[in-house]
Order: C-alpha cells, then structure tokens, then sequence
C-alpha cells in the first residue's frame, strides 16, 4: 500500500514537469514565512542544521529525478527560506533606543518622505546622539518636522541637526496587527521622533554611490516640480523618480480612493511601459536606416537599450521592491529576447520572484510584493488564455483597446484581496477610474516623460513637459471625481491571520497544478472566503502605550480620548472596517459612563474595564471596577488587575474578550514571540 502510494505521488508530479521551476519560489517564501511566523530566534546550532538539511534534500533531490526528487528539492527550498530569513535578519540589524530620548540630533539625510500626519521627514544615518554611546546609537532614525511650513529642507547628503525627541519604534498597535518594530529593523531605523525645532544643515563630505543617486533623484524632482508646479508637479515627480514628498494628503486619498494608487508606485506598468518604449522606438528608429536594419540585428540591439533605459530608471526611482521585481522581469523578458526565447511566461514571474525573495525576504510580508506579483501571474496567465483562443476572435482595431480593459480587470480583481487586506478599502468604481486613466498614462504620461528626459539636455523639455502634464491633470481630475462618488469607497473588516496565506495558496495551486486536483485550490480559496467572513474582531483593545482603549458596541468602536494616540485609534478603525475618525469614535456614545470608553464600560455582566489618564491616573483604585488601564504609574498597584506602562512594555498591545472560561486577554507578544526586532535580551545575545 505505501509502494502504491508513492508509485501514485510519483506520477502525479511526473505531470508537472516542465512547471516545477514555478513552484521554487512558492517554497522558498514557506520557509520566509516560517521563519517570520516563528516565536523565538532560531539559534546558530539550528540554522547549520538548516543547511545541512538543505543540502542533503538537493543531493537526495538529484538522485532521485524521475521519482520523488521534487518533494525533497521542495524540502530544501523550505529550509533554505528559513535560512535566507534569518541570515538578512542578522546582517541588517543595528542598535535600537531602549528609552524616550530628548536631545540633539545629528546625521546624515539619506531620505526624505512625508509622515501619515502630512509632515515633511527625514531619515538620518550617521548619527549622533547627545548622551548616547555610539554602541548603543541607531543607525538610523526617523524625524518628522514640525511647525516647519516654508523652510527649506536640507538637501539630500547633507549633515543635519536638530533639538527633537526620539523613542523606539512602537510595536504593534494591536495583537496581530501591523509589525512597525519588525518593518523598521528590515529598515535599520532603530528610532523614530519629530522636531518642533527648525532643523539646521551643513555639507558634508562627498556623498558615495547611494547618496549621489539619492542627490541626483532629488535634484531631477525639484526640477520637474519646478517645471510643473502644483500637484501634477508632484505627481509627476513621484512617478518618474520615486518622490513622493511633495504630494498632498489629499492627492493621495483621492488616488487610493478611486484606486489608482498604483500608478504612483514605480512598478511593472511603469517600467514595462518605458522599456517598451525604448525598445519600440530604438527597433523604428534602427529600421529607417536600411543598411542598419539589413546588417544588424535591431532587435537584439534595442533589448539592450530598453534594458540599459530600465536599470538607469530603477537606479533613479529609488529601487523599491515593485521596482525591483518590475526589472527584474524586465530583464528576464528581454534576456528571453536576446536569447531567442519566448518572454512573458510564468516562468519568468518565478525567477524574479526568487531573486526578489533572495535579496530582500522580508519583501514577502509587505503589500508592495504581495500585489506586484498577483497582477503579474494574473495578467500572462489571462493573456495566455486569450491569446491561445486568438483574443476571443475581436477585430485588429478593438484588440488595443480590448487589452486595455482586460489587463485593468484582471489585474483589479488580482490585488483586490490583497489591498482589501492590508488597507482595509475597496473601490467600487476602481475600474472605470482605470480604464479612463491607464490609456492616458501608458499613451501620453511616460511616453512625455522619456521625451522630456532625452530633451532635457538640449534644453527643449518644455513641449514635453507640457504633454506630461496635461496627462497628469486628467488623470488627478478622475480621481477626484471617482473619489466623490457617493459609495466610492467601501470599508473592510481585517481578515484573521491564516486568510492570506491561504488564499495565496489557493490561488497558486489552481493555476500551476496540473490535473484534477487543482481543484484544490479552488477550495482553499472557498475556504479563505469563509475564514474572511467569519472573522470577529475585539471587543476591547488597549494601545501598547496605556493612552487609550476602545471598546467595540453596537454603532461601533467607542474611544476613550478624541485625541493622542492616534496610529492606534486609525489602526483599530480601519481593520474594524470603520471609516469613522478618532474624534467621531471618541463622540459615540453607550448610554454609559457618558460616552463608553470615555469613563469605562462593562465588557460583561462579570467584568467592567475602566481607563485613567493623566495626573489622575497616579491616584487611580478600583472603585468596584474589574480592570483599570492606566497611561502613567500608580503610587500605588490598586488591587484589581491594572495594565499600567510598565506592563504593557512587556506585553505589548492587549486585545480582550469574553470565553467559556471567562475573560480571555490576547498580547501584542505572544503574537510576535521574542525576536531581534522586539526584544533586546535576544538582541544582546546576538551581539555577544
């Protein structure tokens, strides 16, 4: 029976040859997954023992070709995730603030972006703290300038200084919510704080590669703003060179309203639109001289161009990970050219996953990649279909803008889960601001911005600016117009953990399996649906800080203060799927204690939960409630259970509710476990 069984799993994997290569990175992210999803760091002695599984599950993988080699080949991809987790985890790490600091601050700008709140901010490297050992120094830090409306910023490179205060990253705003400790480590910051303080700058010395590309990305954004004032100055800047600190809220709410984001992240529509641009016009170009076009092979020639015109654009976009990936296809497709192969294959979506996954593990967790490779696998797969049924037998003169549509509505539905998930939203009217947007900046918008860029030297931007423009503005204008719709936008609950990865799965083993058990993947995606739709969030949820708790009732969740602590209050919100504000949620009231949470409120019949903040919360006693949360230290522990600053700093964020056995408290760190990035005894040990 077991000889069967392994003659039956044989062959079901002998059909799959010839897809194998696809499934690489889809085992390689389970073990990147594996390792983010661990509770406490894999030691040394672990992690050798990895790899020497690895090996051996390749060596056993190579013997063992036309039998079970792909199961033990998948093993070694699992264990060799785990690995690439940990090992960037520890090359990227540094010192991380253990307190609340207040002093000067100095360092280098190698970043400059705009905060939640719409502030101007800096990231620093270099640093300098008054009071502080280097040793125990961040590697970078993250200030958001206040009360600077007007000043000028200190240029890219430059040295900066400035009196501000400075704290750990916060961890997460809730059990199970965003990881900011973790995404800060990937990110070497290692604290993050703002200024009321005008920030003073001086030059410092020559800037290497990575700050002269910095210097350079800035220098061309002022220039394109300056040229195009306003936000389609802005905008156009964020698309061209990856800067987005000029663009305001507003813009930017209008762009994700509608759901067209997207267009301001440097990703595949971007780079396949501008290498394909190059590579079209350098191949017309090189056949209108027939001695060129009859001697040289133009096709090759303009593979490379287009591909020399896309490395030039990721270097300057800033190389984020959609980015990334977009070259990376971009690469694969015209290496495909230049090789003679077929290009757009599922194949190639596979090895700029693994490259993506190899460089950059951390990638995995993030919407960018996420949703950067949903489109993509979505898109050659839909476009495979029709091309293999000859577009549905439509006319030459509709197939454009037929293609148009398709690749809007597959890549749409492709990264809905995903952007419902991490963002909470769903646009209603998303494809019709697509197909009334993606036509104009795929026909006017880059084809101008490359023109502007070749003219620019010669001094004859301008008409091409001009073109860009007019692009842009239309595009803003379906913005705001789908954005005001009414019912534009609706709100989403947070899915439970499981949901993603699930549904990912779901996904990946319905297109790549070969046979009737794909239908598999048809029912993890049912299942997904249904995890998502059964999913409850907290009734009572208290911040990592003790500065506010919300309590979830029937017109949703109440807050106990209209102001502070406010990425807590718009995380706790939005994955309610509640587009209400703080000040709004603050106001809602129970018919108890004047306003819910404001006083306190009964969890039960059993159990009652008070908050107190401020000079009173020094003084605070039970007063015949159950749970009191306090934001600053008692005089005295009152006697009933009381979740203090001191506490929660252990525990992290607290989400209660009511079980069998009564009252049941989930913490931020039991979600997360003991890791580099939340935990400094595990970090000292790390750096003994």
């Amino acid at each position: 029976m077991v000889r069967a069984a392994f003659g039956t799993m044989g062959a079901a994997l002998q059909r799959q040859r010839g897809q194998l290569l696809c499934w690489a990175p889809v085992f390689l992210g389970l073990g990147i997954g594996l390792y983010f999803s661990l509770k406490e760091e894999p030691g040394v002695s672990v992690l050798w023992a990895l790899a020497g599984a690895a090996l051996v599950s390749f060596a056993v993988a190579h013997l063992a070709r036309a039998h079970l080699g792909p199961l033990f080949f998948a093993a070694g991809l699992v264990a060799l995730g785990l690995i690439l987790g940990a090992v960037r985890a520890h090359n990227v790490g540094g010192p991380v603030l253990e307190f609340r600091y207040y002093g000067t601050i100095e360092g280098r700008v190698v970043a400059i972006d705009r905060s939640g709140s719409d502030r101007p901010r800096l990231t620093l490297d270099r640093v300098r703290l008054e009071r502080v050992s280097p040793a125990r120094t961040p590697l970078r830090v993250r200030v958001s300038l206040h009360g600077q409306e007007g000043l000028p910023l200190p240029q890219p490179g430059a040295h900066a200084m400035m009196t501000g205060h400075l704290s750990p990253p916060p961890s997460p705003a809730e059990p199970r919510g965003f990881d900011f400790e973790r995404h800060a480590w990937f990110q070497q910051i290692g604290a993050v704080g703002y200024t009321r303080a005008p920030a003073l700058s001086f030059a410092g010395p020559e800037p290497g590669l990575a700050l002269w590309v910095f210097r350079t990305r800035m220098a061309l954004s002022a220039a394109i703003r300056a040229a195009l004032p306003g936000e389609a100055g802005a905008v156009a800047a964020a698309i061209t060179v990856g800067d987005r600190s000029g663009m305001g809220q507003e813009t930017v709410e209008n762009l994700r309203r509608a759901n067209l984001a997207h267009l301001l992240a440097i990703s595949g529509l971007h780079m396949g639109l501008l290498t394909g641009f190059v590579f079209g016009a350098l191949r017309f170009g090189l056949a209108l001289v027939p001695a060129l076009a009859l001697a040289w092979p133009t096709r090759k020639i303009a593979a490379i161009g287009a591909l020399l015109a896309g490395a030039a654009y990721l270097g300057l976009s800033g190389g984020a990970v959609a980015t990334e990936r977009a070259f990376v296809m971009a690469a694969v497709v015209f290496g495909a050219v230049l090789l003679d192969r077929r290009a757009l294959t599922l194949r190639a979506v596979a090895l700029a996953a693994l490259v993506v996954l190899t460089l950059r593990p951390e990638a995995l967790l993030g919407p960018g990649f996420q949703m950067s490779f949903a489109a993509t696998t979505a898109l050659v797969v839909a476009f495979r279909w029709l091309s293999e049924r000859d577009m549905l037998g439509l006319p030459r003169l509709l197939r454009p803008a037929f293609a148009v549509f398709a690749s809007s509505l597959v890549a749409g539905l492709a990264t809905a889960p995903f952007a419902a998930a991490h963002f909470n939203i769903v646009s209603h009217y998303g494809l019709v601001a697509n197909l009334l947007s993606v036509p104009v900046m795929g026909a006017v918008v880059m084809p101008a911005a490359v023109l502007a860029a070749l003219l620019a030297p010669l001094g004859l931007a301008a008409p091409a600016l001009w073109v860009m423009e007019r692009g842009i503005l239309w595009i803003l204008f379906v913005a705001e117009r789908v954005s005001g719709l009414d019912g534009a936008v609706g709100r989403i609950l947070a899915p439970r953990p499981e949901v993603l990865p699930l549904l990912a799965l779901g996904a990946i083993f319905l297109i790549l399996w070969r046979g009737r058990a794909r239908c598999g993947g048809a029912a993890a995606l049912g299942l997904a649906a249904l995890l998502w739709a059964g999913t409850e969030r907290p009734p009572v949820l208290v911040s990592p800080t003790g500065g506010l708790v919300g309590i979830l009732g029937a017109e949703g969740r109440t807050l106990s203060k209209a102001r502070g602590d406010g990425f807590a209050a718009r995380s706790w919100l939005e994955n309610d799927g509640d587009d209400a504000d703080q000040a709004t949620a603050f106001a809602r009231g129970s018919g108890e204690g004047q306003g819910g949470a404001r006083a306190g409120a009964r969890l039960s019949r059993a159990v009652s939960i008070r908050h107190v903040t401020g000079v009173k919360a020094a003084t605070a006693t039970c007063g015949g409630d159950d749970i009191l949360v306090l934001n600053k230290e008692p005089e005295t522990m009152p006697a009933c259970t009381a979740h203090t600053p001191r506490s929660l700093r252990d525990t992290g964020a607290l989400a209660m509710s009511m079980g069998p056995e009564g009252l049941e408290t989930l913490t931020a760190r039991e979600v997360t476990g003991r890791r580099l990035w939340n935990d400094r005894t595990v970090r000292a040990a790390r750096s003994r």
